[in-house]
């Protein structure tokens, strides 16, 4: 049986490593080598534990098995003027892909949104996760450069891009 709960501090360890285990398969050609087989761990580590110490404005659910973390989703309120709240992370478990997981996690990103607008950011090249999100209603309305993590352009390979889904209706992600 799955659990979701919000997340605490002590889960950023664990956030870190799914994070970073996700960027590891699914991020190669965009993420340099160099980063995802050095210190995108340590990276996601710096991230998840500032979040997580300080969550104004944003909430962090996580999904777990048998206290096995298989999945979390990250929203940020109100991130952005026109697009909305910022859908700013959603990883499952490379095993637990096609389980519904995803769709629950996304689900519960909506409902605490509700009506107002919703959107993330996708790698361009993350064709699955595309199609995932278009599957519930989102829309792909522009590209833009993805920003390096931690402001080091060494972390990433040249220039990939990313394309923002939205849902203007953020309910319309769980219909």
């Amino acid at each position: 049986m799955t659990v979701f709960r919000p997340a605490e501090v002590e889960d950023a360890d664990r956030i870190a490593e799914l994070h970073a285990d996700s960027w590891q398969r699914f991020y190669r050609g965009a993420y340099a080598d160099s980063f995802l087989d050095g210190d995108v761990v340590a990276n996601r580590r710096e991230v998840w534990s500032a979040r997580l110490a300080s969550p104004a404005g944003s909430a962090t659910v996580v999904a777990e098995q048998d206290d096995l973390l298989v999945g979390f989703v990250h929203v940020i309120f109100d991130a952005d003027p026109k697009w909305g709240s910022l859908v700013d992370n959603l990883h499952v478990r490379h095993d637990q892909r096609g389980s519904g997981l995803g769709r629950r996690l996304l689900c519960l990103a909506a409902e605490a949104v509700g009506s107002r607008p919703l959107y993330l950011w996708v790698l361009e090249q993350n064709v699955a996760a595309q199609g995932f999100y278009r599957a519930y209603g989102g829309i792909s309305v522009e590209t833009a450069p993805v920003s390096p993590p931690g402001g080091d352009p060494t972390r990433l390979n040249g220039s990939p891009l990313m394309l923002r889904m939205v849902w203007p209706e953020a309910d319309q992600a769980i219909r």
